[in-house]
């Protein structure tokens, strides 16, 4: 089973100073994490928020990869077409040499037009700035010059992992499975959509092309662990909500998400299940109905949630729940 520490960074009311520190607690939580035999950091990309949340993954990558030896950093989702194509591909190279193969990037479109608009990016056109990052990065860590935008172009360093970093393409949408496809690459669905991921396989097998799918499971939970669930909720519960609710403002009507709750308070949040305060006890049973392949997944400082509560959740789980799903 996968356990996975979950990191955006979100803060309700954030200061130069309290980001510093929370920035400062993440990576010290990551080391921690690499030294308990967590399996995976998990962060992703927004821009325009009011909260801090996480705008430079890589950045963060490369501070998580400087203070740890084994664990796995998981960019899910980067936002590909808001970045310039040689840049981040030169970017990705070196990380993956800095981690020597720890960097699992899952390149999204996003779904704020707001994020498009702040970078000079043609919300409308996102599909086909998609395919030409995408074929660039590809194209790029191979070392050799290729033909980029009417001119002849070599990126360096070639990165550490053969043939390229791990890339798969996420969405919930068919033109996301078909660009996988086409192109070759895993694909990773926002949510669980068996049925997309057999239209992969379809669309697979008509381009010739190998791959394969990493397919969220029906219900996904957001962890936090407390000794008592119902103090935690009550002192604690409206940083989840926080986060929760934001969130859900920027889903449209159709979107498909594994983490989507349409909770209005507390009280609804808890009862919902998508986050979730447990004991290590309750913990350890919902890995036992996760199973094998599945993933526990600790969002610590979850929606500007205290830094030393944090620290709290994380040594529970990490001394109280790992040790016992190992043995």
């Amino acid at each position: 089973m996968m356990s996975v520490l979950r990191i955006n960074l979100v803060d309700p009311a954030p200061t130069p100073a309290t980001l510093s520190a929370r920035y400062r607690a993440a990576v010290e939580m990551a080391a921690f994490a690499d030294d308990r035999g967590f399996t995976m950091v998990q962060t992703e990309e927004h821009h325009a928020t009011t909260n801090g949340w996480m705008p430079s993954p890589l950045t963060f990558a490369g501070a998580v990869f400087g203070a740890t030896r084994r664990i796995g950093v998981t960019v899910s989702a980067l936002i590909t077409p808001l970045h310039d194509p040689l840049r981040l591909a030169e970017d990705l190279a070196s990380l993956d040499l800095l981690g020597g193969g720890r960097l699992v990037t899952v390149a999204g479109l996003g779904y704020r037009p707001e994020e498009y608009a702040a970078h000079g990016k043609d919300w409308r056109g996102r599909g086909p700035l998609q395919d030409e990052v995408l074929q660039t990065l590809l194209s790029a860590w191979t070392g050799e010059p290729f033909t980029y935008q009417g001119r002849t172009v070599q990126v360096t360093p070639r990165p550490y992992t053969q043939p390229h970093p791990l890339l798969l393409i996420g969405g919930s949408s068919r033109a996301a499975a078909r660009r996988a496809a086409r192109l070759g690459l895993p694909f990773f669905p926002s949510a669980h959509l068996p049925a997309l991921e057999a239209y992969y396989h379809e669309q697979r097998a008509a381009f010739g092309t190998d791959g394969w799918v990493m397919q969220p499971p029906e219900r996904t939970a957001l962890l936090h662990l407390a000794e008592d669930p119902d103090r935690a909720w009550a002192e604690y519960g409206g940083h989840l909500l926080h986060e929760a609710r934001m969130y859900a403002s920027w889903q449209s009507a159709g979107s498909r998400s594994a983490v989507r709750s349409s909770a209005q308070d507390v009280g609804a949040l808890r009862e919902e299940g998508v986050y979730r305060i447990v004991t290590p006890d309750e913990c350890l049973r919902l890995a036992r109905r996760t199973g094998d392949g599945g993933a526990l997944i600790l969002h610590p400082l979850c929606g500007g949630m205290p830094v030393d509560e944090g620290w709290r959740s994380l040594h529970l789980f990490a001394e109280q729940v790992l040790p016992r799903l190992k043995g």
